[in-house]
C-alpha cells in the first residue's frame, strides 16, 4: 500500500452532529514555525512597539519591573527607536517592504510546506509566528485551529536552548493556549544543536565559502548570540550547546582546534556576559596576527539585524581597526535547501504517532 492511500481522512466537522451543532473542523496536524520578531517598519513608533514588546519580556530582561520599567519606558524607548531604527533601515529590504528576517521566514515556511505537502498530502498545515511583532503567536495558533489541527507541532527556529529564546517562545504559544476552549495536542520541537543533517548543512556552506575565498582565512569565528553569564550558572544550557555545536562542527569539517574559535555577540547592559565578547576577540585576532577571518552565526536560522549590520558593520570595523585585513561573513543557512532538510527531518521526527 502506498503512503498516500494509506492517510486518515481528514474531518471537516464532528460526525452525527445535530444541525444546528457549531462547524468544528478537526483531524489536521498543524506545524508552527516560530522566529523571534520583527518590526513592522524602522520608523519611531513601529520600533517603539517592537522594543517594548521585546525589552518587557522578563525571560530576556529579568531584573524587577520596579527598576526596569520607569527605565526602559522614560529612557531607553525614548532613544533606542532612533538608532534601532537606523540600523534596521541599512539592511531592510525595501522591495518587499519588511525586515530581511521576515522575508527569509517567509521563504523557508514556504519550502517546508512544499516539503510536508508531497510527504502528507492536506494532512499537515504549516505555518509561521513570531514571538514579538507580527504575525502574532496568538493570531497563527487561532488560526491554525479555525483549519481543523486539533494537534500542533510547535518548532522555535533555534537550534541552541536558551531560555531568552526556545523558551519565551514556548511560554507565548501556552499563553495563546490558555484562550482556546478546545486545545489542540501540542509537541514543542527541543533545541536541534548537535543535529547531524544541521551540524552537516552549517559545514557544508563553510566549505563552500571557503572554496570561494582566494585566500583561506587564517581562523574562522563562530559567532553566537550572547546572554548574561549568570544564566549559565542558573542552569541556562545555551553556553555548553553552544561549544558542542562548533566541537561538532570542527569534526566534520576535519580541521584543527587552532581553526575555529566560539564567541559571543550582542551584549546588553552592564553586567558580565558569555566571553569572549566577538567585537573585542576580532580584535585580538587581528592584533595577534590572524589578518584574515571569516565569521558565521551558527545560532541564528535566518539572517537578520544581529548579523547584517552587527557583524557585517560593528563586529568588520572592529577587526579592521585592529589591523585585519580580510573579512568575510558567512551568511546563516536561511532556505538553502540542505538547511531546509535539516528542519523537514527533525519535524518528521516529532511527527512521529501522529502521521
Amino acid at each position: 500500500m502506498n503512503q498516500m492511500s494509506s492517510k486518515p481522512v481528514v474531518a471537516t466537522e464532528l460526525p452525527n452532529a445535530p444541525d444546528d451543532h457549531p462547524k468544528v473542523k478537526f483531524g489536521k496536524v498543524g506545524v508552527l514555525l516560530a522566529n523571534l520578531g520583527t518590526p513592522d517598519d524602522y520608523t519611531y513608533w513601529p520600533m517603539r512597539r517592537y522594543l517594548g514588546e521585546f525589552l518587557s519580556d522578563k525571560r530576556v530582561v529579568d531584573y524587577s519591573p520596579w527598576v526596569w520599567q520607569p527605565l526602559l519606558q522614560l529612557i531607553i524607548l525614548t532613544k533606542r527607536p532612533f538608532s534601532s531604527g537606523a540600523a534596521y533601515k541599512s539592511i531592510w529590504n525595501h522591495d518587499q517592504g519588511e525586515s530581511p528576517l521576515l522575508t527569509i521566514t517567509k521563504a523557508q515556511t514556504a519550502k517546508i510546506t512544499a516539503v510536508m505537502k508531497a510527504k502528507y498530502g492536506d494532512q499537515i498545515e504549516v505555518d509561521f509566528c513570531m514571538r514579538y511583532g507580527n504575525p502574532s503567536t496568538k493570531s497563527k495558533v487561532r488560526q491554525m485551529i479555525e483549519r481543523g489541527c486539533d494537534k500542533i507541532v510547535f518548532f522555535p527556529l533555534y537550534p541552541h536552548y536558551a531560555g531568552a529564546t526556545s523558551a519565551t517562545a514556548n511560554d507565548q504559544l501556552f499563553r495563546a493556549l490558555m484562550e482556546e476552549k478546545w486545545q489542540p495536542s501540542v509537541r514543542t520541537i527541543p533545541a536541534y544543536f548537535d543535529d547531524p543533517g544541521y551540524i552537516d548543512a552549517l559545514a557544508t556552506s563553510i566549505e563552500t565559502a571557503y572554496a570561494n575565498i582566494e585566500d583561506r582565512p587564517d581562523v574562522l569565528v563562530c559567532s553566537y548570540h550572547g546572554v548574561p553569564k549568570r544564566y549559565l550558572m542558573e542552569g541556562d544550557p545555551y553556553h555548553c550547546q553552544c561549544q558542542k555545536t562548533t566541537r561538532l562542527l570542527k569534526e566534520r569539517l576535519g580541521w584543527e582546534d587552532s581553526d575555529i574559535v566560539t564567541t559571543f555577540q550582542s551584549r546588553f547592559g552592564p553586567e558580565e556576559w558569555l566571553k569572549p565578547y566577538t567585537v573585542e576577540e576580532v580584535a585580538r585576532l587581528a592584533e595577534a596576527g590572524k589578518k584574515k577571518i571569516a565569521v558565521c552565526a551558527p545560532a541564528f536560522s535566518s539572517d537578520c539585524i544581529e548579523t547584517l549590520e552587527e557583524i557585517n558593520e560593528e563586529i568588520k570595523e572592529s577587526f579592521e581597526e585592529a589591523g585585519g585585513e580580510q573579512f568575510t561573513y558567512i551568511p546563516c543557512l536561511n532556505d538553502d535547501d540542505a538547511h531546509i532538510g535539516a528542519l523537514t527531518s527533525v519535524i518528521d521526527e516529532n511527527l512521529k504517532g501522529w502521521i
